[in-house]
């Protein structure tokens, strides 16, 4: 038995980009006002707040192109095959992530009680 294919209009499609690449305009806009905000507020935490902020900006990258890829699927099978691969590494960077900002939590503590003992 073969897939039925996905029949959507180009026009569709290209609206779907288009409003994709809108959306990714805008959060950059959003994270480069961001990160210039935390230049000019420096505190024990701006460090981990950096690291965070970059974390959702690549986080923020993958679904834009998750999504562009999805767009483009042409059959139920494609679309859960992307979808999975987009899980699967979205599972191992939030993994990796949380290691990196709790080693960066641990490291601002000793840090921040160093000498106070």
């Amino acid at each position: 038995m073969t897939e039925p294919k996905l029949e959507v209009p180009a026009e569709l499609r290209d609206l779907a980009e288009k409003t994709i690449d809108q959306a990714e305009k805008a959060f950059g806009m959003f994270f480069d006002a961001a990160g210039k905000s935390m230049t000019s507020m420096p505190g024990a935490g701006t460090e981990i707040s950096r690291q965070a902020l970059s974390f959702t900006e690549q986080n923020m990258k993958a679904a834009f192109e998750h999504a562009r890829k999805l767009v483009h699927a042409t059959d139920l099978q494609e679309a859960m095959r992307i979808q999975s691969e987009f899980l699967r590494s979205q599972f191992t960077n939030a993994g990796e992530h949380m290691r990196q900002i709790t080693g960066g939590v641990i490291s601002a503590t000793k840090d921040s009680t160093k000498g106070k003992f």
